[in-house]
């Protein structure tokens, strides 16, 4: 019984494993540029048949997500929140699980992160998620962000990735945000604390700033895209990214991982079928025991011969034939067992 447990132990977390990497939902990432009036289409697709509502998100710099729309499959339209029911519009199609969410009419606060959920199992998966960017045709701004292109780093490290900005002087207040862009999980904002100082002379006034953003400890996850962004004079700034790589993580090729569910679903199955041949013979050995010692008289005849296993017996089993007229109380409708025993000497 312990080999079955540590087989179906290990059988849920190689599992558990290729689930977390593993999502049907196919979603655009990165970064995505667009006009103020134009109209733009996020593309979504979920073909799995145990998926039965479909979602998209909005996440706008600085908030929570909100709920743009959701759609039931095999329904006939999706519903749109009343927010969004202007200008927002969603391209479902049931047999090839099409969720696009198309935007017209570009406003600059349509700015922010989109998210295509699904529900599944009652449990609510996300996509990678794409950030929506949207400026003006012809942009005044003149603030910059510069961040490095690679970074190496090691597992177990502490380390901190920074970015310079340099944002010139408006109305309102200016923040600094990072993006993290991974293959395989949804994107993450966070919010960082600045550091920044006046570049003053006659013609600007600008400040430069230092974003950094910390890593501690570094783990095979963090392997990502970072993006460094600006928001500010009603526009978003973005750098060019910074991908992190990690030097000497390993990961366990797929194809292996696939060999060593196999090799686990045999040996449980055929830890199975050992199990149930094994119960079958026990079985049948107790159902013999059972009739062997159904009846005293037998069992009694049962125990003689086993006592007397040292000598050469001969036994000879008599059935008695009776009139229907005679009768005896201590019969039953059950026939009677009668041996009789002949012992042989030993010359």
């Amino acid at each position: 019984m312990m080999p079955l447990c540590v087989f179906l132990l290990l059988l849920y977390k190689i599992c558990l494993g290729l689930s977390l990497n593993k999502t049907c939902i196919i979603q655009e990432s990165g970064v995505k540029t667009a006009k103020v009036g134009d109209a733009v289409t996020l593309r979504c697709s979920c073909q799995d048949d145990t998926v039965t509502f479909l979602f998209w998100y909005q996440q706008s710099l600085g908030s929570k997500p909100h709920t743009i729309s959701s759609w039931m499959k095999h329904s006939e339209e999706p519903k749109i929140s009343p927010t969004y029911r202007k200008r927002f519009q969603v391209d479902a199609q049931t047999q090839e699980g099409i969720n696009n969410l198309i935007i017209t009419d570009l406003h600059l606060s349509d700015s922010g992160r989109y998210y295509c959920g699904i529900l599944e199992f009652n449990t609510i998966e996300f996509g990678q998620g794409v950030f929506l960017h949207v400026k003006t045709s012809l942009s005044n701004t003149q603030s910059s962000v510069h961040q490095p292109a690679v970074e190496q780093l090691r597992l177990g490290d502490s380390v901190n990735l920074s970015c310079t900005v340099y944002a010139e002087s408006c109305p309102g207040e200016q923040k600094l945000y990072w993006f993290r862009h991974g293959v395989s999980q949804p994107a993450v904002m966070y919010s960082s604390n600045r550091q920044c100082t006046s570049l003053s002379n006659e013609k600007l006034d600008r400040k430069n700033c230092t974003l950094k953003l910390e890593i501690k400890p570094v783990r095979s996850f963090d392997a990502a895209t970072y993006y460094c962004a600006l928001a500010s004079c009603g526009e978003v700034v973005f750098g060019n990214g910074t991908r992190v790589e990690i030097l000497g993580s390993t990961t366990v090729p797929l194809l292996l991982v696939y060999c060593l569910l196999a090799a686990l679903t045999v040996s449980i199955v055929v830890l199975l079928v050992l199990g149930l041949v094994m119960y079958k013979l026990k079985s049948k050995l107790c159902s013999v025991c059972k009739r062997t010692a159904s009846h005293p008289t037998c069992s009694a005849a049962t125990d003689s011969v086993q006592s007397h296993n040292a000598d050469d017996l001969y036994y000879a089993a008599l059935s008695l034939k009776r009139n229907s007229d005679w009768h005896h109380p201590e019969d039953s409708t059950e026939s009677v067992c009668v041996y009789s025993r002949v012992k042989s000497r030993k010359q």
